[in-house]
């Protein structure tokens, strides 16, 4: 095997990288350190990002190290069927422009918890606040951290710990200087991020090639389909080994929609880089970022197919098996890694780190958003200052880090942790998305059915979880969230009609032309992939 260390040339490639982010983001921050800087330009970059900023990094903050290494794991293993979280998502994004945030930006809505004390109660937001904290430092944040460590070991040799430590220490950097900084520095990121897994995917599919004595990637993209024809479909049987994980029509017209329009259009940690732009330009970078989403299952599902395909005729045999000989599907996309020329690595060495420090510093910055606005200002020093809220918000930054350090070795024995991650965010959706929809579009939604539908949520997922273990945690997830849904009906039924917190205009759903041969292109795509990967 080739040497699986960087060279001088890698270690040129990744500190140019370096340099050239870390160089960009302080002349950013620069350009406005002495000005007083408000609690709305620090956590949003109020009017300060341009739609391809929003866009690129949304993606950005979406893509890291659990999509290099547990999604290309979950490719190895399932197959492109793992893909549905991306292109659904595509499709999810252009509800989310058209529906969502035209009236988060009507009301002025800088978080999620805002929207819910406004909506409903402050014991609403308050509650949720909590949870959406909870998930965000010890699912989240701790799971990147995790896997972005872990690749790094496998893939360099570097040691596990001095990995973490050094990923944390990049994302405050870049988390201190505040969205303008994050938001701006993205789009090299994902730049770096696109190139980078170009040159893996293009080594894989070439080493497919040249292992079955043929010459050329597209000759090794017909060498998955004919090797592995089981792991190029979409809709899983119900026989197949991970049904549980992707169970048939679920993925394409049932929960996933549930899964995907929570995660896209109510949560924090992704929405909050359209807050601060007007309409127009925050439906602009939605719909670039769902066109970039298309692209993603290419980086990172492929190469795991392809690893699979060489460990099934024989190679990466001791890489992809720990030492009692169990496989690590997680082991695929470092194991790649391991084989890249000299340069390419450095080049794809960049692109995982610059996945994985993207992605902790937005949700760093998410988490000290709705710490600082919803819980330090609300409750704890209602009149704080700019400067104040500013300061707590870092500290924040700071202690959500400390604590994802501590948890993150403790994740070392999951074997696909892409799963891992979605399977426990689950137990919150079906009761946010629930209270965010009937708020949105059912004025008659009362506070008290809010807080039932928070408070159930956690039981309700956890009663199907230990109880009925037997249930696909996506389809779970459906059931758990039409019983919140129906039970908040009915309680808001048998109460007194609230007054209107949250104006709601249906003339702010009308799209530019522009939009809608966007969002057509982009239906068109993935009903091609769908009906050629059915």
């Amino acid at each position: 095997m080739p040497n699986s260390g960087l060279q001088f040339l890698d270690y040129a490639v990744f500190f140019l990288y370096f340099i050239v982010v870390s160089g960009y983001g302080y002349w950013i921050y620069q350009r406005r350190k002495h000005a007083a800087q408000t609690a709305g330009e620090y956590f949003l970059a109020e009017g300060a990002l341009s739609y391809w900023a929003i866009g690129a990094s949304l993606i950005a903050s979406n893509i890291s190290a659990e999509h290099f290494i547990g999604m290309s794991g979950s490719g190895f293993a399932i197959g492109l069927a793992i893909s549905t979280y991306e292109w659904m998502s595509a499709a999810t994004l252009l509800v989310v422009a058209i529906f969502f945030i035209p009236v988060y930006l009507k009301n002025r809505i800088y978080t999620m918890p805002q929207f819910l004390h406004e909506r409903y109660s402050p014991l609403v937001a308050s509650l949720m606040a909590v949870f959406w904290l909870l998930l965000y430092v010890f699912v989240n944040l701790t799971s990147i951290l995790y896997l972005g460590a872990l690749a790094l070991e496998l893939a360099v040799g570097l040691n596990f710990y001095v990995a973490i430590g050094g990923l944390a220490l990049f994302a405050l950097a870049i988390t201190l200087g505040g969205m303008r900084v994050i938001g701006y520095t993205d789009v090299i990121q994902v730049a770096v991020l696109i190139l980078g897994g170009l040159a893996t995917v293009y080594l894989a599919l070439d080493m497919v090639a040249e292992h079955f004595g043929k010459d050329g990637i597209w000759a090794g993209l017909s060498l998955l389909t004919e090797k592995a024809p089981g792991h190029f479909h979409m809709i899983l049987p119900k026989e197949h080994p991970y049904y549980k994980d992707l169970p048939g029509l679920t993925v394409l017209v049932g929960a996933m929609w549930i899964n995907n329009l929570n995660y896209w259009g109510c949560n924090q940690y992704i929405i909050q880089r359209a807050l601060g732009a007007d309409l127009a330009t925050a439906r602009k970078g939605i719909l670039f970022a769902a066109f970039l989403k298309l692209l993603i299952p290419v980086l990172v599902v492929l190469p795991g197919i392809s690893a699979y395909v060489l460990y099934s005729s024989g190679m990466f045999q001791t890489e992809m098996t720990d030492a009692a000989g169990v496989i690590k599907p997680d082991h695929a996309y470092p194991t790649l890694l391991h084989l890249l020329p000299v340069g390419l690595k450095g080049a794809a060495f960049a692109a995982l780190i610059a996945a994985v420090v993207a992605s902790l510093a937005g949700k760093a910055n998410s988490i000290a958003t709705i710490f600082s606005l919803d819980i330090y200002k609300r409750h704890f020093h209602k009149s704080a200052s700019e400067a104040q809220v500013v300061k707590v918000g870092r500290i924040s930054v700071l202690v959500s880090l400390l604590l994802a350090l501590l948890v993150a070795p403790q994740l070392r024995s999951l074997e696909q942790v892409y799963q891992f991650i979605q399977e426990y965010a689950s137990f919150i959706t079906p009761g946010a998305f629930s209270i965010f929809l009937l708020g949105l579009f059912w004025k008659r939604t009362t506070a008290i059915a809010a807080l039932c539908g928070a408070l159930l949520t956690i039981p309700l997922s956890a009663a199907f979880k230990f109880w009925a273990p037997e249930i696909p945690f996506l389809d779970r997830l459906g059931w758990v969230f039409l019983l919140i849904f129906i039970l908040m009906i009915v309680v808001s039924l048998f109460q007194k009609k609230e007054s209107d917190m949250v104006d709601v205009d249906p003339k702010l759903f009308r799209v530019e032309p522009a939009f809608v041969v966007g969002g057509v292109l982009i239906c068109g795509v993935l009903a091609a992939l769908y009906s050629i990967f059915w």
